[in-house]
């Protein structure tokens, strides 16, 4: 961990620092431990153990020819500081191009400590879902439920979700970072740029099943609050949508599914759901951070890709407007409501996802 900028200055630094946090921990700072020290100075658990005992007079010893050798040369230093005020140039990216230029093969983690060590920050990180030993556990057992099922099973689901289409589209996945000392630094990304910019957004909620999409886009300013979920969204478009024959196979068949957003897993929207008679995989089925499992954020997404390309074929003066935003939405959506072939498409690929999530033991997947 320390082998990417290690110079003796620095070490006698940190470990000056690690033990003027022990000592702060044995004044009465009970929260601080190795752990947190170690992520405090960007060093391994090791170093901490060796030196927070120690006292500061050993901490100028000459250390300079032990440890490990620098792992990064100048050139590969000059490469990441390149690649800093930039979007698309995650650690991954960076390594591939060290490892291409210079010859040297580096870990991700040691860029990350490297641009943390230079004073950057990484700007819209939106990392993946944390999962806890329930959440895989959980996972598990949803995937042996349902090992006996058929693809004409599965034809039966209803799956929905909810989501805010922007008028820029922001990053979703963790890669997708810009790391820079601060948000004035990054003048040359465009993109960046105008999400900081161009904040308007629409609310949407969608279901469909193998036969049809119906969607329901939210009143400005209304948040998803489990009232508005039940009074709105259930009653008046759920419910409604779920037990007309033209939209399902079977109404008496049909299982509505949504993920544990705060809105479903509220115990009055599942006694709702129970007193209407609406099969659903309630908070005793459904394991928590699992978008993976759920094919309707499948459909979000082609709705943004959609979207994405109709926004920026517009003319710079209306590209930003709320208005173009909610047009182009409405036309993406018409012209997905009855294209029943990706909806049967996607409901029979559940069977791959569960392997998927078996494979991983419970963990992330590529869905």
């Amino acid at each position: 961990m320390a082998g990417t900028y290690d110079i003796e200055e620095q070490r006698v630094i940190d470990r000056i620092r690690c033990i003027a946090f022990r000592e702060a921990r044995d004044a009465g700072a009970t929260f601080i431990d190795r752990n947190w020290i170690a992520d405090k100075v960007h060093r391994s658990i090791r170093f901490i153990t060796d030196w927070w005992q120690k006292s500061y007079d050993q901490c100028f010893a000459d250390y300079s020819n032990a440890g490990r050798k620098l792992k990064l040369s100048q050139a590969s230093q000059d490469i990441i500081r390149e690649a800093s005020r930039r979007q698309g140039k995650s650690c991954s990216v960076v390594t591939k191009k060290i490892a291409e230029k210079q010859k040297e093969y580096v870990t991700r983690r040691t860029i990350n400590n490297y641009c943390h060590r230079e004073g950057l920050k990484p700007f819209h990180v939106i990392p993946k879902p944390l999962k806890s030993e329930t959440h895989i556990s959980d996972r598990l057992w949803l995937c042996d439920w349902l090992k006996d099922w058929t693809e004409e099973d599965f034809l039966h689901l209803a799956p929905s979700d909810e989501f805010y289409v922007w008028v820029v589209r922001r990053p979703n996945y963790q890669n997708d970072r810009v790391w820079a000392k601060s948000v004035d630094d990054i003048e040359e990304d465009e993109r960046y740029r105008e999400m900081v910019k161009n904040q308007p957004c629409i609310g949407i909620f969608v279901i469909f099943t193998a036969k049809r999409l119906h969607w329901v886009i939210k009143d400005k300013g209304e948040p998803w609050t489990g009232q508005y979920f039940r009074d709105i969204i259930l009653t008046e478009h759920v419910l409604p949508f779920l037990k007309n024959e033209e939209n399902v196979i079977d109404p008496d068949e049909v299982i509505f599914i949504h993920d544990k957003a705060p809105c479903m897993r509220a115990y009055p929207t599942q006694h709702f759901l129970q007193d209407n008679d609406i099969k659903f995989w309630g908070n005793d089925i459904w394991p928590g951070n699992s978008p993976d499992l759920n094919v309707a954020e499948h459909i979000g997404t082609i709705i943004k890709d959609e979207v994405e390309k109709k926004m920026l074929s517009e003319t710079r003066d209306s590209r930003h407007l709320e208005e173009t935003l909610k047009m182009h939405l409405s036309d993406v959506l018409t012209n997905m409501e009855t294209d029943s072939d990706l909806f049967e498409t996607l409901l029979c690929l559940y069977p791959s996802r569960l392997r998927a999530v078996k494979n991983a033991n419970g963990r992330h997947t590529d869905y």
